[in-house]
């Protein structure tokens, strides 16, 4: 994929925030003091009277949002992924998942893609904490079309809201006329007979890479990207998993709790098949160069293929 053009999905969603903000007037934007890196400075610069900076104090920003939110106002809060569900896990469950407000996060920086800041950024444990929060929908982007499509369903849709972006540039695969984005239903990017390869965000481009890798030494692997993780497509998970029989998931996350749990819960409640989970093992990330960690830690397509080979054989 060294040809195809490449975009982060943190500058997608300051990107659609404009986009949405000439649409709409009844929306605000929060940040906690990284404007910049979260790219909702790019939101500010148009609409300098709507946006608002918190400062660094991410539980204070989710309580503004709630507040605004109680007002009829839809609310994005916005910062690193792991200052959103880490820090401020508290406030969102109680203050805006309880009393269920129309409250959309934008959690950026997330996965061991965000590279040398570490692991005390790279927030993998993200998606499973979100996911337990009662009438959380969580939607993780797989690219830039994606990404954009994401922030216009979180405004249409009532109740809290998290959509979890990337710092690395992913490759834009979405970008055809037949492309359509609906929240909870998940896409078959790939028919195949032998293995089904379920991925979300970043590694849905591995799982394609992977399985054209699988197809020259002749495993015919089917690729579905599940943006939406919460609600899951349990139907067309259950499907594809019917017609495969083996079931592979792919995160840029903990295997604890995320996806591949997600995957499993549904699975094992309508069609039992063996299911291997490729993500973060139960560790921490380390600090480096996103590619590197990507590739040591599995999840580029070499260490997808290699997961799916053996799974397989």
């Amino acid at each position: 994929m060294s040809d195809v053009k490449r975009i982060a999905t943190r500058a997608s969603y300051g990107a659609a925030l404009v986009e949405l903000g000439k649409e709409h007037d009844d929306f605000v934007v929060l940040d906690a003091d990284l404007a910049a890196a979260t790219q909702t400075a790019m939101f500010k610069k148009e609409f300098p009277e709507r946006f608002y900076d918190a400062g660094i104090a991410e539980g204070n920003l989710m309580g503004i949002a709630a507040g605004i939110a109680t007002t009829g106002h839809v609310a994005f809060a916005s910062t690193f992924a792991m200052f959103a569900a880490g820090r401020a896990y508290e406030q969102v469950r109680n203050s805006i998942g309880y009393p269920h407000l129309n409250v959309k996060i934008g959690a950026t920086h997330a996965g061991i893609s965000v590279g040398e800041d570490g692991a005390t950024h790279q927030c993998n444990e993200d998606i499973a904490l979100m996911r337990t929060i009662p009438g959380m929908t969580v939607v993780c982007p797989s690219d830039d079309v994606e990404a954009r499509a994401a922030v216009k369903a979180a405004y249409e849709t009532d109740g809290p809201f998290y959509m979890r972006f990337g710092r690395l540039a992913a490759p834009v695969i979405n970008d055809r006329p037949d492309y359509e984005f609906q929240l909870g239903k998940g896409i078959v990017l790939r028919e195949g007979a032998d293995v089904t390869i379920v991925a979300t965000g970043l590694m849905v481009s591995s799982a394609l890479d992977a399985a054209e890798l699988l197809a020259a030494e002749g495993i015919d692997a089917e690729v579905i990207n599940i943006h939406t993780i919460k609600p899951l497509d349990e139907e067309l998970v259950v499907a594809s998993a019917r017609k495969t029989g083996r079931v592979v998931t792919v995160e840029e996350h903990s295997v604890i709790g995320g996806l591949g749990s997600a995957v499993c819960d549904a699975l094992c409640a309508a069609c039992p098949v063996p299911v291997k989970k490729v993500g973060i093992q139960d560790v921490f990330g380390e600090s480096g160069p996103a590619l590197d960690l990507l590739a040591k830690y599995g999840l580029d397509a070499a260490g997808v293929a290699g997961a799916v080979r053996e799974f397989v054989r």
